[in-house]
């Protein structure tokens, strides 16, 4: 599955190459209560069709208007803007109330005409490699260059050139290739994780490949998979088999590694039972130990797998900003 932004990016390229014109809107600055984090992405075709959102809905019908009456002013061109020019909503409460941002939020937008697609066609194709990019845009000319990106790397700003970063930036690897890893890959594929599975159970394997396009299989055994992987503060473990003599070596090197997520499928009876079999043939230390999500996901009382994978993906999601935002905001999830 597409992230939501490259899904806006890929709307935005197909319709240019139907004959639209095209403006992107790209949240650079958020104060106060914003609904849309900083690098959001907006495209607005020339007839008022969207795809994406900067504000939840809040200035979406202003810049639809904006857009519509810039290219009609033009006749049409996609030229209506020969360069990107910035966007301010909410300087005031009463702006701010007016567009309906809650808590007198500000926003800040780069306003870009989408002229040349090239650079939009070689991101998508690097992306869909499982590649992190850097997109770098100059203000003043327009002039768009892509180059390498590195997991953590966020967008910056500094008023004259805006660079944002596309691809999985987070990456999930899940041990098991069962049902429940199936509704959990499909969810975390849509939050932006890059995908890759392990299951050294062919008859499990081959049906999750088959029907998961998209998600990568790592073939070997757990263990070597989850080792060379090399997990880093941006990587997530799953254990699902529910077999230990799977789990339990993976678990063991997961736990061990950088990963700022790991977690097993199983009772609380289990995870106790787990737990000692990790320290007794393992040599886990009671800090590693304490690092294991399990039973894995938030107790959200699920019992099909699509119920249970809503709960994994949430306690992911909660644990992933409540490393990367301030706490108030992993409750409410928007920056306050």
């Amino acid at each position: 599955m597409e992230s939501p932004d490259l899904r806006v990016l890929s709307d935005a390229l197909a319709w240019r190459r139907s004959g639209h014109a095209v403006m992107l809107f790209t949240v650079v600055q958020t104060w106060g209560s914003a609904p849309r984090p900083p690098g959001a992405l907006l495209a607005v075709r020339d007839d008022g069709v969207v795809s994406g959102s900067v504000s939840g809905g809040c200035v979406e019908d202003d810049l639809i208007a904006r857009t519509r009456a810039s290219f009609k002013a033009a006749g049409g061109a996609a030229t209506a803007l020969d360069k990107p020019a910035m966007i301010a909503y909410g300087v005031s409460q009463e702006e701010a109330a007016r567009f309906g941002l809650p808590c007198g939020g500000t926003l800040r937008l780069v306003q870009e005409p989408l002229l040349d697609t090239g650079w939009v066609t070689q991101l998508l194709a690097h992306t869909a490699e499982h590649h992190l990019v850097m997109r770098t845009l100059t203000l003043a000319t327009g002039a768009v260059v892509l180059s390498g990106a590195e997991r953590g790397q966020a967008m910056q700003f500094d008023g004259s050139t805006l660079s944002t970063v596309f691809g999985p930036s987070w990456r999930l690897l899940l041990i098991g290739a069962g049902q429940l890893s199936q509704a959990v890959a499909q969810m975390a594929a849509m939050l932006d994780f890059e995908v890759l599975v392990c299951d050294p159970r062919e008859e499990y394997a081959a049906t999750f490949v088959s029907s998961m396009p998209g998600i990568r299989r790592l073939e070997g055994m757990p263990d070597d998979v989850v080792r060379e992987l090399q997990p880093d503060a941006h990587t997530a473990i799953v254990a699902l088999t529910h077999d230990p003599k799977l789990d339990d070596m993976a678990l063991m090197e997961a736990l061990r590694s950088g990963a700022f997520y790991v977690g097993a499928l199983g009772s609380r009876r289990n995870q106790a039972t787990r737990k000692q079999r990790l320290a007794q043939h393992f040599d886990l230390t009671g800090p590693e130990l304490a690092r294991l999500h399990g039973p894995v996901g938030l107790a959200l009382g699920g019992r099909t797998p699509a119920e249970i994978a809503v709960s994994i993906v949430a306690e992911l999601v909660q644990v992933k900003h409540a490393l990367t935002w301030p706490l108030a905001s992993a409750t409410t999830g928007v920056l306050s």
